[in-house]
This record gives structure tokens, sequence and C-alpha cells, in this order.
């Protein structure tokens, strides 16, 4: 038996009435352990980190906390290194749970950076957003300058996995004045011009990009650990596909070579496909067409059991690959599956982060308790309903958070889905559905495009109208969403199953996804539809500007018995009516929910602190993070 498996043993079956110092002693070898493992980035040690979270987990008390919660942290990076994310939520959580019980808030805020990370990682941003937003209030109690890089560095990162590049580059060009005056935060300088490189290359601003790229490379001290290793194979790559955007080949290989030597030794499955992409893509831009295409297609089979984020990377570089060697139907091949795998990912990874939260909520309905009086009963069937209620909004609050971020590259304000909400309700209400049916309405229709999660940053962002493709892959978020929804098993979920699928029937038949005419098409589904065109129609999105409300009411009306189910379109325009006499801002008054959104809640606390900062310190930039636009 090793010296871990015996510490382990022992840990499994302290007592309080125990040695606390051999307990103590354990601990800490374990710790070295852990540290020492999660700098090889070995998969090899998968079995040691699981076996050392479930023992760390399962010790009572708060004592020797610290060595506790650093250990799971350590264990969460070591499982983000490898490339497995969701395994790492689990041992950052219970070391968030340690620390508040103790109130360690400096390891607190480690702990919600790191879990923040994962949550990033795997598609939940705005769970991660809220994490930050938790952390840089500790930040500001605790007034540790390296802790608020770091914070910010990841919000960055958080904001870039969901295309808010603009919005991602000022939380970097941030990192950058926080660590100008101090020496030994370079490091955060390198990581935030890399960062910017990448947003760069995105925004197809390739001269900003490159010159991102070289700070990033003179601010980098020579990697050691891991991590860093990746990290920097992961810049490198950025900036060789920079360079070869603006046909600089030679550069681009002598970085190709750098990448490749760092991620032989970060012995990282993550970084060397990400090395392997650069070197591809270097081919093929050479000439070398065989080669290159030979190298991508040999990171896809390792990306393929790798999955995740590396395999669309692979997949983006093989379309790219063929598009240069003039292959288009090759191209295509690997664009629809590049499509499939996003969706099945994007899917995969929401059902995955609604069980999480449904266990962590640990809330069962067990339904009202029959009274002895009439009295009784009533107040017990209403206490029900009020429960049933509240369950299934608890129940959706994961779903509910998954749609906002999904619309926040079309909807930088996150209101969206609250709007359409509150309207579809009451619409619902005008109509004359009984208020339970109404509540319902309103929370099922804040899902409605919950399926743009599977859709592509480019169509989502694209200025221009769509070609009939991009719309065949637009119009998919609509079956998209109603199958996560329908494998959800939350109870109560039809309605909103129903609507996903359907606001885009039209009345006529010439809808989608099923060609629905009529009744045929859920009455749930015919209001959203109402409320969904009326909120996009009057917001400004990436393709058009913000339509005049008398404007956007005629439009409504002109296509009543086309697009629109009749009796509800004139229900619709007598509401409108009305609330432009009651209410004095109509938007405000539909997104008032949003102001209870613990992410949106989050995201204001961040521009606010952002802004904040800029005035202090006299800085300005044209890359504002827009969220309150």
């Amino acid at each position: 038996m090793t010296q871990s498996s015996f510490d382990l043993k022992l840990l499994d079956s302290a007592t309080a009435n125990d040695d606390q110092e051999a307990v103590r002693e354990a601990l800490a070898r374990i710790s070295e352990d852990v540290k020492s493992r999660l700098k090889k980035g070995s998969a090899s040690s998968v079995e040691f980190m699981t076996l050392t979270i479930g023992t760390l987990k399962k010790i009572e008390g708060t004592s020797n906390a610290d060595v506790r919660i650093n250990c799971l942290i350590d264990a969460a990076h070591f499982f983000y290194v490898i490339g497995q994310a969701f395994s790492a939520i689990e041992p950052a959580l219970a070391a968030i749970d340690l620390a508040t019980r103790v109130n360690q808030r400096s390891l607190l805020r480690k702990g919600l950076t790191v879990v923040g990370i994962m949550y990033a990682d795997t598609g939940n941003i705005s769970q991660a957003i809220e994490c930050y937003a938790r952390a840089l209030t500790l930040v500001e109690e605790l007034r540790e300058k390296d802790s608020e890089c770091i914070v910010w560095l990841n919000l960055g990162v958080a904001l870039l996995y969901c295309a808010l590049y603009r919005d991602a580059i000022a939380c970097f060009e941030h990192v950058i004045t926080l660590s100008a005056s101090d020496s030994g935060l370079a490091h955060f300088r390198g990581s935030a011009y890399a960062n910017i490189a990448l947003c760069a290359l995105h925004l197809e601003d390739f001269a900003r990009g490159l010159r991102a790229a070289e700070n990033s490379v003179k601010e980098r001290g020579e990697p050691q650990t891991a991590a860093e290793m990746v990290s920097r194979v992961l810049a490198e790559n950025n900036y060789t596909r920079l360079l070869l955007e603006v046909n600089s080949i030679e550069r681009a290989k002598e970085r190709c070579d750098i990448g490749r030597r760092y991620a032989a030794r970060s012995m990282s499955m993550r970084a060397e496909i990400s090395a392997t992409i650069a070197d591809g893509l270097c081919e093929v831009h050479a000439g070398q067409v065989d080669v290159g295409i030979s190298r991508l297609t040999s990171a896809l089979e390792r990306a393929r059991m790798m999955r995740g984020s590396m395999l669309r990377e692979v997949l983006i570089a093989l379309v790219k690959a063929y598009e240069l060697a003039g292959q288009p139907q090759r191209a295509l091949i690997y664009l629809r599956e590049m499509m499939e795998v996003t969706r099945q990912t994007q899917q995969e990874n929401a059902l995955k982060h609604l069980r999480i939260h449904l266990e962590h909520a640990g809330q069962e309905y067990e339904g009202p308790q029959v009274g002895t009086t009439s009295l009784e009963r009533r107040e017990a069937v209403l206490r029900g309903k009020v429960a049933e209620q509240e369950l299934f909004k608890s129940r959706i609050e994961m779903l509910e958070r998954l749609a906002v971020t999904a619309e926040l590259r079309d909807d930088s304000t996150g209101e969206h889905s609250y709007r359409v909400g509150k309207l579809a309700g009451l619409i619902a209400h005008e109509f004359g559905c009984d208020k339970d049916t109404c509540y319902m309405i309103e929370l099922a229709a804040r899902l409605h495009d919950i399926g743009k999660i599977g859709v592509p940053d480019a169509i989502l962002l694209k200025p221009d109208k769509l070609n009939p493709a991009e719309r065949q892959i637009m119009r998919t978020h609509t079956t998209v969403g109603a199958e996560l929804l329908s494998k959800s098993n939350i109870p109560h979920m039809q309605m909103a199953e129903e609507i996903a699928r359907a606001h885009h029937e039209w009345w006529d038949g010439s809808g989608y996804p099923g060609n629905l005419s009529g009744s045929a098409i859920p009455l749930a589904a015919r209001i959203t539809a109402l409320a969904d065109v009326f909120d996009a129609l009057t917001h400004k999105r990436p393709y058009k500007e913000a339509w005049p409300l008398v404007a956007a009411l005629e439009e409504i009306a002109s296509l009543k018995g086309k697009q629109f189910d009749p009796q509800l379109t004139d229900h619709f325009l007598v509401l409108i009516g009305r609330l432009q006499d009651d209410c004095v801002d109509i938007d405000k008054f539909l997104g008032q929910a949003a102001l209870a959104s613990p992410f949106l809640v989050a995201r204001s606390k961040i521009w606010d602190t952002l802004q904040k900062s800029k005035n202090t310190d006299g800085t300005g930039s044209d890359s504002r993070l827009d969220l309150q636009r």
C-alpha cells in the first residue's frame, strides 16, 4: 500500500476522537500529492483524484479547513487541465461550501473563480458570471490585486465563450490596466493580451490581434506547470492563425514550432490537439494540402475521444482547410458534423447542468395535505398550487439561465426572454385564460429560444441577411429547444416544449418546423409568437435597427390571419393600446422580472464595477462592457 493510499484510508475512517495530529499530517501529504499530480497533468491520476475528492467530502466538521479547501480546488483544477471540466464542478462546489462555513473569504474567492471557470467551459455562462460577480465583491473587501486580475481575466473568457467579443476585450484591457505598474503581475498581462488576440481573430481585426499576440509573448515567462504550458500552446495557436490570415506563413511556422514544443512537454491532450491544428493549417496555407489535412484528420480522431470544445475547433479547422483547398463539398461534410456536435454537446451540457442544479436544490414536492374542514381543504389546495408553481419556477431556473445566455448574442441586455414571457402572460389573460395558466405561460415562454444554444455564433451574429443554408440552420433552434426541454424530466414542461417547437409556426401553415396551421398550433405557442415578434421588432438586433412602436403594431396587424391567430391579434392590439396609456415605459414594465434574475443582477454589478474603476483611473476604451445597451 502506498503512503497516499494509507493516508486516504486513515482520513476515510477518522473521527473526532482520533489523533488529530496524525490527521493533519495525512492531509498535508495528500495535499502535496495532489499538487504534484496537478503539475504533471496526467490522466493516469484520475482514479486517485476521484478517491481523494470523495474522502475529503466525507470528513465532518471544519478542522483543517484551509488544507481541505485548497486540496479540493487543486483537484478541480486537475480535472480541468485534463479536459474533464464537469468532473471539476463537484470538488469546487465542495470547496465553496466549506470556505463559506468557516468564513474563509480568500479561499471562497478562489473557489468561486474555479467553479466559474468550469461553468464557463461547459457552457453555463450565466452561472459563471454569477460566480465572478460574487468573487468581485470579495476582491473589493480583500484588496488583493492578483485576485482581482484573475477574476476579470476569467470573466472576459466567459464573455468570449458566448461571442461577446468587444465586451470580453474590455475585461482584458482592465486586467492590463490593473497590472500595469506591478512587474509581479506580468503573467496576467500575457494572458490578457492572448485573449484579446483571439477576440480580434473572431472580429477579423487582424492588425489588432497581431499586436496583442506579440505583446502576449513578450509578457510571458517560461511556462513551468502543465497548466501554464497548455495556456501557452493555446496562445501560440491564436498567434499562428492570425499570421496565416495575413499570409505570413514563415512566421506562422515559427510559432507552430514553439507551440509544438510546449505541447509535448505539457503531456496534455488538449495542448497536443491545439498544436496539431496550428500545424495542419500552416501546411495547408503553404500548399502542402495533403499533409495538412492528414494532420488535421489525425487531430480529429483524438478530439473525438475528448469531445467538447476541442472537437469543434478541429472541425472548424477542417472546414477552413477544405475551403482553402477548393473542395467545398468536403468542407460541407465537416461543417454539418460541426453543427451536429455543437447541438449535441450543448444539449448534453445543458441537461448535466440541470441535473446538478436539481441535486443541489434538493427540493421535493409532496402535494397538499387534506384538511378536516372545507376551509382547511380549500387553504391546503391553494397552498398546494402556490407550492407547485414555486417548485416549477425553481426547477426551470437553470433552463431560464441557459435561455437568457442563448439570447445574449442577439440581445445583449438579457431581458428579451423576460419581456416575451411577461407579454405572453398578459396576452393569455386578455384572451381569457385563468390565472394559473397565465402564470405557466409566462414562465414557459421565457424558454422559447433556448434552442439557440445549438446555433453557431457566425449565424446568430451575422449582420447581413441569412442565405438559405444559414436560414435552415437557424430554424433548427425550434426542434433543438423542444428536444432539450422534453429530455429535462421536469413535470409540467409540455407547454414549454410546445412553445419552443411551434412559436415560429404561422396561422396560414407557411411557418416552421412542422407547417402547422390554425388551431393545430398550440395556443401557448400562438400567444408567444405575438409577444416574440413584437419584442424583436421594437428592439435592435445585429441584423436590424429597432422599429418605432407604431410601425411594429402596423406590421403585426397586417399579418393578422397570415402569421398570427386573428382573434389573438385583436386582443394583443387592444392590450398594447392599454399598456401605452397605463405605462410610462412599456419596456421597463415588461422586463421587471429581469431585475430578480441573479444572472442579470450579477452582470449589472460587473458593469458598475468596471465603470467605477474607469472613472477612478481616468482610462477609457472604445471596447466597453456593453451590459446596458
